[in-house]
């Protein structure tokens, strides 16, 4: 299946693209998972919606700038989340505070939730 969103594009939008930007060993496997758990979670969700695969006979269009955008953001999520595994992250001398369990701008990105499209039947 062809990546509609490739890790280039993620590093990229992380400001990982350079040879000065202090990669660590293990960066491209991590955010490699990461990727992929977050481009099947939207291919899943808006199956047959887009034309993820780039199947030139297909009707569907293919992924919008929203989409990608929206996934890049959410695989950035995923991998910021290993971090925080009980929800928490720590201020220093604040002390810690919640991690919220959604982001709104990755939601109406995705039209996940209250923005997803109205589904009949």
């Amino acid at each position: 299946m062809a990546e509609w969103v490739t890790l280039a594009e993620l590093k990229n939008e992380l400001k990982l693209d350079g040879a000065d930007a202090g990669e660590r060993p293990g960066d491209d496997e991590r955010l490699t998972r990461a990727l992929a758990a977050a481009r099947t979670f939207v291919e899943r969700i808006h199956r047959g919606r887009y034309n993820f695969a780039d199947v030139e006979v297909s009707l569907l269009p293919a992924p919008t700038a929203d989409i990608k955008l929206g996934t890049m953001m959410l695989a950035r999520r995923l991998n910021h989340r290993r971090n925080s595994p009980d929800g928490l992250v720590s201020m220093g001398e604040l002390g810690s505070a919640r991690v919220a369990s959604f982001d709104p701008d990755i939601d109406r990105l995705l039209r996940l939730g209250r923005h997803a499209r109205p589904v009949v039947g």
